[in-house]
């Protein structure tokens, strides 16, 4: 049995808790960390933890546990990384791997020194729908790939912090661009590298009285052998969240939506619990969710990461893998910035992926 600790009680981290709990048996979460005392002990008690911290020192060198789960603000992922290899622990991480090209390769580097595994959580890569939808690509039914897009939209993040671009790093790109990157990447084959990518932004569409951050791009990624990918990232789409795919090939195409194919189409007067995530009404025509997390692929994601640590082999989705979705953010900033597309490999230098749009003053 691996022994998880949950660092972080947000929104992710219900998801991973509900996740473990219910689909995948080999794996025991033994604690919880949050800063706040009231919030980790009310987490504790609503998924039956036995533990719970308020110190992310004592909870990330502490020897009663095998893996850390990393669900913090963005601007900790490499320090929380760095200190619980050190200590031992394999690492699962959410998205986006950190804030800047260095902190991933020391992160990617303290991993390895230690022997610990980095597995980089891209559900995405892991969702029945898109699975299905790589399968066939990869049997041939769509013929050779020359485009692809994903589409991610909602409202606005949960959490005050994705509005702090210090603790953020960005705005909709940062919080959601890099699954369409990674998905890509998923896609296509090794071979296939990204070789340019050309952004456009734009701020104070909704949130403005709260953030600097970017609220709508759009990106454009061209690849080795002609494939393009186009990414649509929103936090200013009311309505509810919207995950979207299309593939076309020279033998076919294919169209996959994540939220709205799964859901039970529902009318209501009077308004009900719980529709979707983001969702902000329940009134009128709604799409009603049905197995929220296991249709975007988080307990398929959990228990592949719990084998690798259990049977010591390896991920499909790495520290290597993050870096290379952090790569192409930062060129998607410096795009914007520009105006014009930006080659990769991208060898900029910034403490923050917003920093190379909006300027390091920030």
């Amino acid at each position: 049995m691996a022994r998880v600790f949950l660092i972080g009680a947000g929104f992710i981290a219900d998801i991973h808790a509900e996740s473990y709990h219910r689909f995948v048996p080999n794996a025991e979460l033994v604690g919880v960390y949050s800063r706040s005392e009231d919030h980790a002990r009310a987490f504790a008690a609503r998924h039956k933890i036995p533990r719970w911290s308020t110190n992310l020192e004592e909870t990330l060198t502490r020897e009663d546990y095998d893996v850390a789960d990393i669900c913090l603000p963005n601007h900790l992922h490499a320090s929380a990384t760095i200190r619980a290899a050190s200590s031992g622990k394999h690492v699962i991480l959410e998205k986006p791997l950190c804030l800047s090209l260095d902190e991933a390769d020391k992160m990617i580097a303290a991993c390895s020194a230690h022997r610990r595994k980095l597995m980089y959580a891209e559900e995405l890569c892991f969702a029945p729908k898109y699975e299905r939808v790589r399968q066939l690509a990869r049997e041939g039914a769509l013929g050779s790939i020359y485009y692809l897009r994903h589409c991610e939209k909602h409202s606005g993040p949960h959490s005050d912090w994705f509005y702090d671009l210090n603790q953020s790093g960005g705005g909709a790109l940062m919080d959601m661009g890099c699954h369409g990157f990674a998905w890509f990447r998923w896609m296509l084959s090794p071979e296939q590298k990204p070789v340019t990518v050309f952004a456009q932004m734009q701020s104070g569409i909704l949130h403005a009285h709260r953030t600097r951050c970017e609220e709508h791009s759009v990106c454009v990624v061209e690849f080795d052998g002609g494939a393009v990918g186009i990414i649509e990232n929103s936090w200013a789409k009311l309505g509810g969240m919207e995950d979207r795919v299309e593939v076309c090939g020279t033998g076919g195409v294919m169209y996959a939506d994540l939220f709205m194919g799964n859901s039970a189409l529902t009318y209501s007067e009077k308004g009900y619990g719980y529709a979707m995530e983001k969702a902000g009404t329940t009134r009128g025509w709604t799409f009603t969710t049905v197995e929220e997390a296991f249709n975007q692929g988080y307990p398929q994601e959990l228990q592949h990461f719990i084998d690798c640590v259990q049977h010591d082999t390896p991920s499909v989705t790495t520290g290597e893998d993050g870096r290379a979705v952090l790569e192409m953010l930062c060129a998607a900033y410096y795009s914007a910035a520009r105006g014009a597309k930006v080659s990769l490999p991208f060898r900029q230098k910034a403490a923050k992926p917003i920093d190379l749009w909006l300027g390091s003053s920030t």
